[in-house]
C-alpha cells in the first residue's frame, strides 16, 4: 500500500519498476495498472542467495533507480545491492525503533509486541537498510498513542495513513523533490 499512495501523490514522476519477491503481492497487479513494469525475483527464480542479490542489483540498476524502497520486503537485502546502493535503500517499519525490530519483526507481530509491553505510544520508522535488520540510521519517525481498546490490526490500521504521510515526506526530504 505505500507503493500505491506514493505513485498516487507523485503521479506525474517517473516510476522505476516495481521488483518483487512475490509474485501475487497487490503492489505488482497496482503498477500492472499503471503501466509501470514488473519484475518477479526470488528464491524460487534464483535459489542462489548470491545468484539472487546480484539479480536484484543488476535489475536495479538497469532500471536507473537511484533510491530503493522496501516496503512489504521482508527479506534481508544483499550485501552486493547495499554495495552498490549505499545510503540509497530505506525500509518503513511499524514501531519505533530500535523497539520492536530485528528479524521475525512485521506486520501483527510487531503491534502485538507493542500490546504485549504496554506501550503507551507507538509508530512508524524510517530508516536506511543494513546487512543487519531494523538497525539503519532512522531518517524519520511519527508517533501514535497506543488507545486501550486497541488490537494488533486496530493498531496497524491507525498507523497505515501515517505510515505513507511519513515516507512520502522522507522521500520529498532525500530527494529534494518539493
Amino acid at each position: 500500500q505505500p507503493f500505491q499512495h506514493i505513485v498516487k501523490v507523485h503521479g506525474g514522476g517517473e516510476a522505476c519498476p516495481v521488483i518483487s519477491n512475490n509474485s501475487h503481492a497487490p503492489a505488482l497487479e497496482f503498477a500492472r495498472s499503471k503501466s509501470i513494469p514488473i519484475q518477479h525475483l526470488s528464491g524460487k527464480t534464483h535459489p542462489d542467495p548470491n545468484l539472487l542479490d546480484l539479480a536484484i542489483c543488476q535489475a536495479l540498476q538497469q532500471s536507473g533507480a537511484a533510491m530503493v524502497i522496501t516496503a512489504g520486503y521482508l527479506k534481508k537485502v544483499g550485501r552486493i545491492t547495499l554495495a552498490r546502493f549505499p545510503r540509497a535503500v530505506i525500509n518503513v517499519h511499524p514501531s519505533l525503533l530500535p523497539r520492536h525490530g530485528g528479524p521475525g519483526m512485521y506486520g501483527l507481530k510487531v503491534h502485538q509486541a507493542v500490546l504485549d509491553a504496554a506501550e503507551t505510544e507507538t509508530g512508524v520508522t524510517i530508516h536506511y537498510v543494513t546487512d543487519e535488520y531494523d538497525k539503519g540510521k532512522i531518517i524519520g519517525q511519527a508517533r501514535i498513542d497506543v488507545l486501550e481498546k486497541d488490537n494488533p490490526a486496530s493498531l496497524a490500521a491507525r498507523l497505515l495513513p501515517v505510515e505513507h504521510k511519513l515516507l512520502v515526506n522522507a522521500l520529498k526530504e532525500l530527494t529534494g523533490s518539493p
